[in-house]
């Protein structure tokens, strides 16, 4: 499939930091915010997610098709890493990354599309979403 064939199926919208996403899961027992939420989330060639933090929870993505992703990272005042999101094993790639709460997160595709999921908990609310403003790099 293509990517606009595969946000068509999933009925993926824009999302405010890049990309186009779904919410699939918010799991709770009548609880607003939720225990955990899980979305699907796209990216095509030449989008990228923002720099980014969720302050307050732990976010896990989880590869599902296309490229690999570039998924950069980075705390305060600390050096960033990389992690490539992806099936190649075998060359370092990993179908999992984990995000701590308040850590600063970007992603990009490496190839034509990535889809990924993201996994949040306790549940992502966009009032604990911040984003870096435009230009913001990370120090170190």
């Amino acid at each position: 499939m293509t990517a606009d064939e595969i946000i068509e199926t999933l009925k993926l919208e824009p999302h405010p930091e890049g990309g186009c996403y779904i919410q699939t899961f918010r799991d709770g027992d009548g609880d607003a915010r939720g225990h955990s939420t899980a979305i699907y989330y796209l990216l095509k060639a030449g989008e990228r997610s923002h720099w980014h933090r969720v302050t307050d929870a732990a976010e896990v993505w989880h590869f599902y098709a296309g490229s690999p992703l570039k998924l950069r990272l980075a705390k305060d005042g600390e050096e960033g890493r990389e992690i490539i999101l992806g099936l190649d094993l075998k060359n370092g790639e990993r179908p999992q990354a984990v995000v701590v709460a308040n850590e600063w997160q970007s992603a990009e595709s490496l190839g034509a599309f990535t889809l990924v999921g993201c996994t949040v908990a306790p549940g992502f609310e966009f009032s604990k979403f911040e984003m870096a403003p435009p230009g913001w790099e990370p120090a170190g």
